[in-house]
């Protein structure tokens, strides 16, 4: 594995004191693949709430905003490349989150900033709808990248998506210069897929559908796709890395029966995993329009 370029990422999401989510997943994926990470809770949690009720300590505006500000007078801010932001606790973190890029962007007009809309998935949104809202009105502009899963991109677009087409047709839409969306539709049967769409490619990784998966797959997705750009390679290969080292940690995990993902065994999937991965070039919507 090649050197990661120098710089920091500053990763913004939940917490959890048992598992491999939020800030927990994220932070362990770059810090494998080199990066420094500076991490900032947004909620505090034992564990993932699908595990069952469990104390909630959600950042205080006021607590929230003190630390933001303590990131953007930092005297080592310099060292910061790239933002990565997930789960938010409440409406008002976005505000926060915006300020931060925007402080950062002064400094560094090419800071990388990616935006991970966690706010739900086929049962519905999990988050108030102002907190996704805010996502959508004031994060989104900003990113240089987003990374919902297929249901976060209909709700933001507000139109259903039941095709591939209409998944890049939405992302095209939405603002971001580069979208990954995850649980995409697959071509072959029994998989599922990551659609990736920038100004030049449209991207389709499968792998095989593993059953009832532990929670946490976007949020490592997310930063193992940030960490693979960040390393300079080409779009189609860190998507096809990416893709390969959750399948593999996914599947890996399933077999040992771990109810949470198994990132402190798996470290090798996340460096270099030999996982298979069904790489497709799909029509990009500017060509369809020209054709």
């Amino acid at each position: 594995m090649s050197e990661p370029a120098s710089g920091a990422v500053i990763v913004i999401s939940s917490h959890v004191i048992r598992g491999s989510v939020g800030n927990r997943a994220a932070v362990f994926a770059f810090e494998t693949l080199g990066y420094p990470v500076w991490a900032v809770p947004t909620v505090i949690l034992p564990w993932h709430p699908g595990h069952g009720p469990s104390t909630r300590i959600t950042v205080s505006e006021g607590d929230f905003n003190s630390l933001i500000d303590d990131l953007i007078r930092a005297p080592w801010t310099g060292e910061v490349r790239a933002v990565l932001s997930g789960y938010l606790g409440a409406a008002y973190q976005a505000e926060g989150v915006a300020r931060l890029i925007a402080a950062l962007r002064e400094k560094n007009p090419d800071l990388f900033y990616a935006c991970d809309p966690v706010m739900g998935d086929q049962g519905g949104l999990y988050v108030p709808e102002a907190t996704a809202i805010a996502m959508r009105d004031r994060l989104l502009p900003l990113a240089s990248l987003a990374t919902p899963n297929r249901f976060e991109l209909s709700w933001l677009c507000g139109v259903p998506l039941e095709t591939n087409a209409a998944i890049l047709e939405a992302a095209l839409s939405l603002g971001p210069s580069r979208m990954l969306v995850s649980s995409a539709i697959p071509m072959m049967h029994g998989s599922t897929g990551n659609l990736y769409l920038s100004g030049s490619h449209a991207l389709l990784a499968e792998h095989r559908l593993i059953d009832n998966p532990p929670k946490g797959t976007g949020d490592l997705l997310a930063a193992l796709f940030v960490a693979r750009l960040l390393e300079g390679l080409k779009e189609e290969r860190a998507l096809q890395l990416a893709t390969a080292s959750v399948f593999e940690i996914i599947a890996r995990t399933g077999k040992r029966g771990a109810d949470e993902l198994t990132l402190e065994r798996d470290a090798a999937s996340l460096a270099t995993p030999m996982a298979m991965v069904q790489m497709r070039r799909l029509l990009h919507p500017s060509q369809k329009r020209r054709s």
